[in-house]
């Protein structure tokens, strides 16, 4: 089953065992105005979704089921990305000194 925006939503909120109440009082909406985006009856705005990235600590990405990673992953995957880059970097450095060439 593919997930959507109001289902990753709403699996947020109850995996922080969160009532509707209490975060739809920490994002600055309603309760019932939560209720209608976690089953899907409305769509929220720009501001909204930028709140409730913040408010649960994922990305735009995740929260829009764009990604399947929340975030941390991400990051590592970042970070796993840029330390290949340096060893390449390195490798083409020392090769580059092995001919003859000046140190970067």
């Amino acid at each position: 089953m593919e997930r959507t925006f109001h289902g990753t939503l709403s699996t947020l909120r109850r995996g922080r065992g969160l009532s509707q109440r209490q975060a739809a009082a920490d994002l600055g909406i309603s309760q019932a105005l939560l209720s209608h985006y976690e089953t899907g009856a409305r769509e929220p705005g720009l501001n909204f979704v930028c709140r409730a990235c913040d408010y649960y600590g994922v990305t735009a990405d995740y929260l829009l089921c764009r990604s399947a990673h929340p975030g941390d992953v991400s990051i590592k995957e970042s970070r796993a990305f840029l330390a290949e880059v340096r060893s390449i970097l390195d490798r083409a450095e020392n090769a580059l000194n092995e001919i003859g060439g000046e140190q970067l």
